[in-house]
């Protein structure tokens, strides 16, 4: 099993669009399922930043979030016949951080925020700068964007990742739907609760 990089080696940032495409792609994950150790390294090496990232703001630990990288990606390992493509990859990695971050969650009984350390929420703040697209532009405040990230940061861990997976990983809410296994009206009305939510503390935070 490969070994995933300890944390100051990750980059916040989504699972990139561009993972798990071309014929390059393809033939790694065929090599990985027949066995060639270095294939399946290679595989880990693509996206392990990308799952340490989407564990990291579900979970608001880092150590938690490295101990759920690695889970996956043994899971991965034990299970990678069952990968029809590069593309499914990306669906399953995302199905399957998710879905762990948000048992964990669970377990713990209490949010996400409270167990988390104040470097731990800043780590979030920073790959947790997002905002509506018709906001996004070339020469955003860079301190706007943190402070909104840090606000994305204190969200209940499935509202979060809701708004994560929609403007960070640029899916709809239908690919949502199917990768937390909630109902589309279900996606729309949190995102539509957190984006108020987001918006009206932006503003109270303005005032004082």
């Amino acid at each position: 099993m490969v070994a995933i990089s300890s944390s100051h080696r990750f980059e916040a940032a989504g699972l990139d669009r561009s993972d798990g495409q071309g014929e390059d792609a393809h033939a790694i994950l065929a090599q990985a399922q027949a066995g060639v150790a270095r294939a399946f390294t290679q595989l880990v090496q693509a996206h392990q930043r990308s799952v340490y990232s989407l564990a990291l703001r579900a979970l608001a630990s880092r150590v938690e979030a490295e101990d759920l990288a690695q889970e996956v990606f043994l899971q991965l390992h034990l299970g990678l016949d069952r990968i029809e493509s590069p593309d499914h990859l990306v669906y399953w990695l995302r199905r399957t951080v998710t879905h762990r971050a948000i048992d964990r969650i669970r377990q713990r009984n209490r949010r996400p925020d409270a167990f988390s350390s104040a470097s731990d929420l800043a780590a979030m703040a920073d790959s947790t700068a997002v905002a509506e697209p018709a906001a996004t532009v070339e020469g955003e405040d860079p301190l706007l964007a943190r402070r909104l990230g840090r606000l994305v940061a204190e969200l209940p861990a499935i509202p979060r990742l809701v708004v994560v997976l929609r403007y960070q990983e640029d899916l709809d809410p239908a690919e949502i739907a199917r990768v937390l296994d909630l109902s589309v009206n279900t996606v729309k009305s949190h995102l539509r609760r957190s984006l108020a939510s987001l918006r009206a503390r932006c503003t109270d935070r303005d005032t004082l």
